[in-house]
Formats: C-alpha cells, structure tokens, sequence
C-alpha cells in the first residue's frame, strides 16, 4: 500500500477521508476535481486533472455512485482504501479496492465488501452480508446477516434492512426506511415498511 494518496472529488466527503488518511500518517500527494472554480480544499490546492500514471494511488472521493463509476473507468491508476481507526472490522470481512469505512461503522465476520465502496458514520453491515461494488451505505443505516447490496445501490441514513433481504442493483433506499421484503433492481423504496415509490 502506496503512503501517498491522490483524491478525486474535493468535497465534504473528501475532507472526511483527509482525516482518514491524515490518522494514519498517509500522505495527500494531490486533489482534483473536475470543476475548474474549485481551486483549494482547506490548505491542499485543486487542480483539474491532466493524466495519472499506472502506479499513482487514488481514492475516489464522490458521494454520487454513478459519477463514482465514471471516474473510476477513466482513471488508469491504482487505488486505496481508507478506514477510519475508530471503526471495526472483523478480520474475516473482505474490502474491495476504493472502498472507505468511515468513523463507528461496523463490518462484521465473513463480510465482503466490494470495490469503491462507501460504509458512512456508524454504518453497520453485519455477518455474510455482500455488497457490491461501487454501493453507498449511508450514516446509521444497518444490513441485518445475510443481506446482498446490488452494484451502485444507495442505502440512505437510518435505514434497516432485515435479515436475508436483496436490494437490486441501482436501487435507492430512503433515508429511515425499513425494508422487509427484496427491492427489486432501479427502484427507490421508502417508508415503515418500505414500499416501491
């Protein structure tokens, strides 16, 4: 694992991740951003980005999954996880490359956890869960065991899903929703109980 990260995205969520870095000595080697009037995040300059090497290490710091994607597809560079030291991690659960946990959140056994992935603030996915790549679960949302996240799906804050329950992939869950029943692929759902919006 390379010292010095490149971040792509300078917003809130890439400030979250300096601090992930920072608490682990890793060093910000550069920020880019894709808007030309974003010139600094607190004392790091942002620059639009010309080219990265195949050996330049970069995390996406993008809340939007689709955008995510794109970004990931047109950099050819290596990239990094982050997970914040105040987070646990059970030793069995996989990460994928991209992935970021950050501060409370919970990753229990035998968890895999795909590429580029963001486990929000006090997030909690329990036992044997899968999520895949390029999927947001936000602040306080909690995967019961055994629960499948569809690539890209968005999981909002507050949000349960019961044990066993299958979220489709580019799916969006709303923010305290309770989803007891599979949510098919593309939709959004909300409410106690969830219901197709």
């Amino acid at each position: 694992m390379s010292n010095a990260v490149y971040i792509f995205g300078a917003s809130g969520h890439a400030k979250v991740i300096i601090e992930i870095l920072k608490s682990h000595q890793r060093t910000i080697a550069g920020i880019f951003d894709d808007n030309p009037n974003v010139k600094n995040l607190w004392e790091y300059p942002v620059t639009q980005l010309a080219s990265a090497k195949a050996d330049d290490c970069f995390i996406v710091a993008i809340g939007n999954n689709r955008i995510r994607e794109k970004v990931v597809a047109r950099l050819a560079a290596a990239f990094s996880t982050a997970f914040h030291p105040s987070s646990n991690i059970s030793p069995t659960a996989q990460l994928g490359v991209g992935t970021v946990v950050m501060a409370g959140a919970s990753i229990n056994a035998d968890a895999r956890i795909g590429a580029h992935c963001i486990i929000n603030t006090n997030a909690s996915v329990d036992h044997d869960c899968v999520v895949e790549d390029f999927v947001h679960i936000s602040p306080n949302a909690a995967l019961c065991g055994n629960v499948k996240v569809g690539r890209g799906a968005h999981v909002g804050a507050g949000a349960v899903i019961l044990p066993g329950i299958t979220i489709g992939e580019w799916a969006v869950v709303g923010a305290g929703a309770v989803v007891t029943k599979p949510v098919p692929a593309e939709t959004v759902v909300a409410g106690n109980p969830a219901r197709i919006k």
